[in-house]
């Protein structure tokens, strides 16, 4: 009796994404306001005299922008038991996030109101959202599948704790959201990804699973164990009332043509979020295109600034413009102050505010001034994937400098399903991503500053391997897609020659 119930609140909620979407400047300035009072409260706030500032154009002169580092030696007090440096509200909770540019771990801290106000929130949007859309929809009549990451809750002191976000968010969930998902707790947060797989597989055949969330890449890992254990062709046919899938982290764009082999159902829905350690920022607005919407009024004040220019550059979302690719600083309920979270964001509208997430600010390759990121690479490698009916893993590039015979870009990429010449496979590669990037067809003409990509097939797994060496297996953990030096390649290479 309680899907239903569920179903019913969550349809009534579309008047208040609706209402934000529309007020969206109205919001920042709310959120702007409450977080300065909040900040003046807190140690650091004293520290950069947030007391004088009364306006934008003082807060952007007088508080500094902040990477992790800055605040590491913040965080670090605040996990040893100190109150009242970041945040003037009690934090005991830390997520564990390992990042995709480096291996130092990093704790971002999580306020009781950081969980409500934007990271619960952002989740009730998502089921919104589609609620509204598809009304007959029976996914509350079943289960909801996580597919969280692999670090249990670990004791810091005797009221601090630390997971990965997931782990934070499981721990944190209502009573109703756990009666309502699979599998339980005990595997969840399993902290052996590989023993966690083979556990959730075997603990959720049997289930009704209507929806699912994760990160594409482990969902396809997960997806294939069921397969081999249960002899099936598809999952439609382990579940065959599935119908939504949640998914973050990465691009679905190289995805998608393994979820449709695998989820051959039409019913099948998908819902792209921009959901990070340190916030829930985005969810996609309708189902027709892929598209998100800036969350506005869920706890954190939005500045940016183009990547070419810098963060004095810095402008609040009044000033955005469609097509221009903005680097994103966050300050949030959970005591981020102007924070570079790492992640570049292109506008599409403004009216409201959508968005597509372009890449990451360390998470490029700009080695002949052919500025590429990795939304060129995804959509230009699903195009040749496409073309040549081929079916693309996952894949990492880096450049091939002047000093060699043949600067360019090298490719190395894992296929379930590989193409059947490669070379032709290649070669529209390099065209897709002349059409997706003008500075790298003008670097490519003539074959003079770059040479045609150089393309590498690795054997299956080669990632997976890779990534279990670096003790980041599964969860929210990723293989770099771009880089712009030789250093996560040539690692992966030297992994793949000691496991041949």
């Amino acid at each position: 009796m309680i899907a239903p119930v569920i179903h019913w609140y969550f349809k009534q909620r579309h008047q208040d994404i609706l209402l934000m979407s529309s007020r969206a400047l109205d919001s920042q300035d709310v959120w702007f306001e409450y977080l300065l009072d909040k900040g003046k409260e807190t140690e650091y706030g004293e520290l950069n005299g947030f007391k004088n500032i009364r306006n934008y154009a003082q807060w952007k002169e007088t508080v500094p922008v902040a990477n992790y580092e800055d605040l590491k030696p913040w965080i670090e007090r605040t996990m040893a038991g100190e109150q009242g440096l970041l945040w003037p509200e009690e934090i005991t909770w830390f997520a564990k996030s390992s990042g995709t540019t480096g291996n130092t771990a990093k704790f971002i801290p999580i306020s009781y109101e950081s969980l409500e106000c934007n990271h619960f929130k952002g989740t009730k949007d998502i089921l919104t959202l589609f609620c509204t859309e598809n009304p007959e929809s029976g996914m509350f009549q079943g289960k909801a599948l996580l597919i969280g990451g692999s670090h249990k809750i670990n004791q810091l002191n005797t009221r601090g704790y630390y997971g990965d976000l997931s782990a934070v968010l499981i721990n944190h969930m209502p009573v109703w959201a756990n009666f309502k998902s699979t599998p339980d707790q005990n595997i969840s947060l399993m902290d052996n990804w590989e023993e966690k797989v083979e556990s959730m597989a075997h603990a959720t055949i049997h289930e009704d699973v209507t929806s699912i969330s994760g990160v594409p890449t482990w969902t396809l890992v997960l997806f294939k164990r069921i397969l081999e254990i249960t002899g099936k062709k598809h999952i439609h046919e382990v579940w065959p009332n599935l119908e939504l899938f949640i998914h973050g982290g990465v691009s679905f764009t190289p995805y998608r043509e393994q979820f449709k082999l695998l989820l051959p159902d039409p019913k099948m829905r998908y819902v792209e979020t921009y959901n990070a350690s340190e916030g829930f920022f985005g969810v996609q607005f309708t189902s027709e295109n892929s598209d998100m919407l800036l969350v506005t009024d869920h706890g954190v004040f939005y500045e940016f600034y183009p990547v070419n220019e810098g963060p004095s550059a810095a402008i609040p979302l009044s000033d955005v413009k469609p097509g221009v690719n903005y680097a994103v600083l966050i300050t949030t309920t959970g005591g981020l102050w102007r924070y570079n979270i790492g992640d570049t964001i292109q506008f599409t509208e403004t009216n409201p505010y959508l968005f597509k997430i372009s890449g990451r600010t360390k998470l490029y390759i700009n080695a002949f001034g052919e500025e590429l990121v990795i939304e060129n690479a995804d959509t230009a490698i699903a195009a040749a994937a496409k073309l040549t009916q081929a079916v693309v893993e996952d894949y990492t590039a880096a450049p091939v400098y002047m000093t060699e015979t043949e600067p360019g870009h090298e490719w190395l990429i894992e296929f379930s399903v590989p193409p059947a010449n490669m070379d032709e496979f290649t070669q529209l590669l390099d065209e897709q991503l002349k059409a997706c990037n003008g500075d790298y067809a003008a670097k490519r003409q003539g074959d003079l500053a770059m040479k045609m990509p150089k393309t590498r097939v690795v054997p299956t797994g080669t990632f997976q391997e890779w990534l279990k060496l670096k003790g980041k297996l599964g969860g929210q953990h990723k293989v770099p897609r771009l880089s712009n030096d030789r250093r996560v390649l040539e690692d992966i290479l030297s992994t793949l020659q000691q496991t041949t």
